[in-house]
């Protein structure tokens, strides 16, 4: 039976960092996204509200700052080589994160066979942000569902990576996971721990329990 992994991008796929405040160092506002990344890590505000925060503050955003901040952001090593050996094996692998679609998209494109985000308006913003499109812990497991019947597989054969809150649904949902350079909210919920900046390796904790 083939098997499903879906990767997180924030704080997983990027080291130390997340989509939104790469984005927001292309114009000078990092200090800002990364007081509202710490908020919402911390629970004082939910996915919506920062969204639309953020939303405000990326008003100048063009699709030539996006592609900056994609080429120059903090990826673990071997992400493109791990997704190939993924391929080679017959098996599937998937983003889905609470950033922007228009930055988790582009991950297909280094192999990912589906990448899902929060849906933003089309750049340069002329529109608003809806919160509905935003996504949420418990939507990734919706999502998740949702690839599991396009692919053929059931949960059982799911296997998630993540770093913190975000990821806590999904990993309570299938019965492997990797924490990824995680932060407390994953402690205890995981099957494997990884730290460290190459994702073959963590890639590797599963790979022996196949």
């Amino acid at each position: 039976m083939a098997r499903l992994h879906l990767f997180d991008l924030d704080g997983t796929l990027l080291h130390g960092t997340s989509a939104p405040v790469e984005i927001s160092r292309q114009l000078g506002l990092e200090a800002e996204t990364v007081a509202l990344d710490r908020a919402i890590s911390e629970g004082r505000i939910g996915p919506p509200e920062y969204a639309v925060r953020v939303h405000a503050l990326w008003a100048p955003l063009t699709e030539a700052h996006v592609t900056t901040a994609f080429e120059g952001a903090p990826w673990l090593d071997r992400i493109r080589e791990v997704w190939a050996e993924i391929r080679q094996q017959g098996d599937y692998c998937a983003v889905v994160s609470l950033s922007p679609s228009f930055f988790v998209e582009r991950l297909t494109g280094w192999g990912a066979h589906a990448a899902h985000g929060s849906r933003f308006p089309a750049l340069p913003f002329t529109e608003p942000v809806d919160p509905a499109g935003v996504l949420s812990a418990a939507a990734k497991v919706l999502i998740a569902d949702r690839l599991c019947a396009e692919f053929g597989v059931t949960r059982a054969d799911c296997i998630a990576y993540g770093d913190s809150m975000s990821d806590m649904d999904l990993f309570a949902a299938v019965p492997i996971s990797v924490a990824v350079n995680a932060d407390n909210h994953l402690s205890g919920l995981a099957t494997h721990s990884y730290m460290g900046r190459d994702l073959w390796e963590a890639y590797e904790l599963v790979q022996r329990v196949r």
